[in-house]
């Protein structure tokens, strides 16, 4: 499952993966540690490696092709792509990290807290990035068995076809 923060990745991950009967794996919880400290290229590959170690099946969220290159994507049978709308994307950073942030949520690790710092982060790497990843990203996948989903509604109705196809 990749896309924008805030796409609905790691929820509709783990709801596939319960469907499907396989362990979802979510990636950030392998690369943030404590205090927000990112594991190295290295680290991540490691730590996605021994996750992935004798499975037959899994369902993966996030991105880190910066740091795993190809790599987990070039394993996986289906790239699911939640391809939401900017502006969508954006509510949902700011709903989601207030929420956190009032709540005060530990995200993975001690010390992972939201603030109104990482809601401008988030926000300003999501501009940044959004219509870049609709150029580079479909290059990128050719060849592979791609899912683009545009909307919250279509990624509901794929996932019911899912399920209703593993039954």
């Amino acid at each position: 499952m990749i896309g924008s923060s805030c796409s609905g990745k790691t929820t509709l991950a783990a709801r596939l993966a319960e469907a499907l009967g396989v362990p979802h794996i979510e990636l950030d919880a392998l690369h943030h540690g404590p205090n927000w400290q990112e594991a190295t290229a290295e680290q991540l590959h490691a730590r996605v490696e021994a996750a992935l170690a004798g499975l037959d099946g899994w369902v993966t969220d996030g991105n880190y092709m910066g740091k795993l290159g190809t790599w987990l994507i070039d394993q996986a049978d289906t790239i699911v792509w939640l391809d939401l709308p900017l502006r969508t994307l954006l509510v949902r950073i700011y709903r989601r990290s207030r929420r956190r942030m009032r709540e005060r949520v530990e995200l993975w690790h001690p010390g992972n807290v939201e603030t109104w710092r990482g809601i401008w982060v988030l926000s300003s790497y999501n501009v940044r990035t959004h219509h870049r990843r609709r150029r580079y990203w479909p290059p990128r996948f050719a060849g592979k068995n791609v899912v683009r989903l545009r909307s919250s509604a279509e990624a509901d109705a794929w996932l019911a076809e899912q399920v209703v196809s593993r039954r």
